[in-house]
């Protein structure tokens, strides 16, 4: 474990260097992409609400065609670049989504895109990659090797860096999931999601801050990666380089951007079990008759953990992605 406390300037508490998005941007993101992905449903479950105590709404982004909701940055990202950088593509680091929603992008734009994967990431997500025409170097599984072997890749391809979370860009395009949520609900009283790196969480801190309020801001996290969690209750980034969970779309560590918006606007980060976080997969599936990645049911499974916090509230759920390997489920047992 190491700590990696964001340098601050005195007057304004925001990091050096540090370009934040803003609400602007997240509206023009919303225009920019809006060729290029779907508006998702809300969805609801009689049972999930009475299981819980309270009204919940499932955004669900698992319906994107890239299968994830990290299709709204990337798209932003490609799609913002000039006639002068686009010929030279996009790359990437990426356990998975981003690098599939990244490739879809840049396929949609005609494209080049490079994508540095770990070797232990899910075969499905690995094989969207290549079906939308990314090309794919895998690393060793830790923060360290994806950035060393990324840095190798760029400086051979030239492509323009679009970090998964950490990038003014992504987090605009993010923003705008949080915006259709409250066009599609009769207000709510929280808003959860998961996180890794913390994309989409702090463009849900984007849009909602100033869209939003008082909506309260949930963040949800893997016991066993849970190093966002550590970092809220320290009060700096506290970074893990290579946790183990099921939920592989959360491995990642809070940058300096995410930290921006998570320390500023996120109510409380809460987390769950791995069984927890598979009981609350199968619930979804179940309940819901849909696909989910372990990584979009640890919202579920704080909830189902925490009736209390929860109970009588009118709650939007993130669900951030369907790319899941159907031969490696996480309740299948091995031989």
């Amino acid at each position: 474990m190491k700590d990696a406390p964001a340098p601050t300037r005195p007057d304004t508490g925001t990091p050096d260097g540090l370009i934040v998005p803003t609400y602007e941007d997240m509206l023009g993101a919303h225009m920019r992409i809006a060729p290029h992905i779907r508006r998702t449903p809300v969805r609801t479950s009689d049972y999930l609400n009475e299981l819980t105590g309270a009204q919940l709404f499932f955004k669900c982004e698992n319906f994107q065609e890239p299968g994830a909701f990290k299709v709204r940055g990337a798209a932003n990202a490609v799609f913002g670049l000039d006639e002068a950088q686009a010929p030279k593509g996009v790359a990437t680091h990426s356990s998975g989504n981003h690098a599939s929603c990244l490739s879809y992008a840049a396929m949609r734009r005609g494209i080049p895109c490079n994508v540095v994967m770990p070797h232990s990431a899910p075969q499905a997500k690995k094989d969207t990659v290549r079906r939308y025409g990314g090309r794919i170097t895998e690393c060793a599984p830790s923060t360290s090797a994806r950035e060393e072997t990324f840095a190798r890749v760029a400086a051979e391809t030239g492509g323009n860096f679009v970090h998964s979370y950490n990038d003014p860009r992504v987090i605009a395009g993010q923003g705008t999931c949080a915006r259709e949520v409250m066009e599609q609900t009769d207000g709510l009283d929280m808003m959860v999601a998961p996180i890794g790196g913390g994309g989409m969480v702090s463009g849900t801190c984007l849009t909602l801050s100033t869209l939003a309020p008082e909506v309260q801001i949930i963040a949800a996290e893997p016991e066993q990666a849970d190093d966002a969690y550590r970092s809220f209750k320290a009060g700096r980034i506290i970074a893990d380089d290579a946790p183990r969970t099921i939920a592989d779309g959360l491995l990642v560590p809070l940058k300096a951007l995410t930290w921006h918006f998570v320390s500023r606007h996120v109510h409380d980060i809460l987390t769950a079990s791995e069984d927890e976080i598979v009981d609350a997969m199968k619930l979804t599936w179940k309940h819901l008759r849909i696909v989910i990645e372990p990584s979009c049911a640890v919202p579920l499974a704080i909830i189902l953990k925490n009736p209390g916090r929860f109970a009588g509230k009118r709650v939007g759920v993130i669900i951030t992605g369907g790319n899941v390997d159907l031969d490696a489920l996480p309740w299948i047992k091995g031989e």
